[in-house]
């Protein structure tokens, strides 16, 4: 079944709701474990360090988009692990998911509209496309 999950979170409502759809299938087999991957994106990067106090500060924040997401694992007694990535979202998570045996990979839609997802591209329309698992987005 599903031994490794892949859960990209970004700290948005749609994360935690994908949150919620992972924790479904890992509850399917004893030995699921969810890898919730977190990018650290290099555009918006610069612009934190400059208005964070300091690399714990930076780290604290990065953190506390993962709180909700980590507190629904927690609470539904799944295994799970994070991996913070570094660089733009969309390619370094299709870069991770294909370099590992993942399973399924679970990510939020962000509702963008149709003619804003073809004119700027989401992250989970390049991640539906390039990853070679499975692929379930969560609105």
């Amino acid at each position: 079944m599903y031994n490794h999950i892949l859960l990209a979170v970004d700290g948005s409502d749609h994360s935690v709701r994908a949150a919620e759809e992972a924790i479904k299938l890992a509850r399917l087999n004893e030995s699921s474990k969810i890898e919730v991957v977190f990018v650290a994106d290099f555009a918006k990067a610069r612009e934190e360090v400059l208005h964070s106090e300091g690399s714990g500060a930076l780290e604290v924040a990065r953190r506390r988009k993962l709180g909700p997401v980590e507190e629904k694992l927690e609470a539904a007694g799944v295994s799970y692990y994070v991996t913070i990535l570094r660089g733009e979202p969309g390619p370094a998570i299709v870069e991770h998911a294909n370099q590992q045996p993942t399973d399924m990979t679970i990510i939020g839609s962000r509702g963008l509209n149709s003619l804003q997802e073809m004119v700027l591209g989401s992250v989970s329309h390049k991640v539906a496309k390039r990853v070679k698992s499975p692929v379930m987005i969560v609105k």
